[in-house]
């Protein structure tokens, strides 16, 4: 659990408590961890890999909400462990992971005996609501090329593995928009549409 930002803080008999009392875990990519609708039993400290939140509508749409890295905690988790409430979304790796599973009972104790967990629990909420806020806003406000573009950037990379397809999912929009979408940025010059790739101009 050394890769968590807030282990190093607690104290040597709340690390000892938290150790005792986790599982560890190994999941393959595609892995569903849990499914919208579920109540968690456990909260996931991602100690290796990515895990990706998407929600699906009644007819299939699908939105992804936001991915955690190593070093993080899902807040639809965490919210539907402690509360013991409904998740709102579907989590699934995007990788092979790495990671302790803390019952509901152990996370509850460490908030109460440990102000650094508390404090990493409530900033975690905090980036992660603004992630969602950001994503609301793009959809709302932001033109889909503009998107695209920001989303191609994001990607640190001249030369893009990617599938119109993903990008269409990444984006909650139809692969066909997104065709139509890149076509017109390749006519523009900003990018060049190969067989799975996009390459950036």
């Amino acid at each position: 659990m050394k890769k968590f930002d807030f282990f190093h803080k607690l104290s040597l008999e709340d690390k000892k408590f938290l150790e005792e009392n986790s599982k560890y875990i190994e999941a393959p990519i595609n892995t569903t961890l849990f499914y919208q609708g579920d109540i968690c039993e456990d909260i996931l400290l991602l100690e290796e890999g990515e895990v990706k939140l998407l929600i699906y509508g009644e007819i299939g749409e699908e939105i992804s909400l936001y991915e955690i890295s190593k070093g993080e905690q899902c807040i639809i988790n965490t919210s539907s462990t402690l509360s013991n409430t409904k998740t709102i979304a579907t989590a699934q790796t995007t990788s092979d992971i790495k990671g302790w599973l803390v019952p509901r009972d152990i996370t509850k104790q460490l908030m109460i005996k440990s102000p650094f967990y508390q404090e990493y629990i409530f900033t975690l909420f905090s980036l992660k609501f603004n992630a969602l806020t950001t994503l609301i806003e793009d959809i709302k406000f932001k033109r889909l090329d503009v998107r695209v573009l920001d989303f191609l950037k994001k990607q640190n990379e001249q030369v893009i593995l990617i599938t119109h397809e993903e990008i269409a999912n990444e984006l909650n929009t139809s692969r066909v928009v997104i065709s139509r979408i890149l076509k017109s940025l390749e006519n523009k010059k900003y990018i060049k549409l190969h067989r799975k790739k996009i390459e950036i101009l």
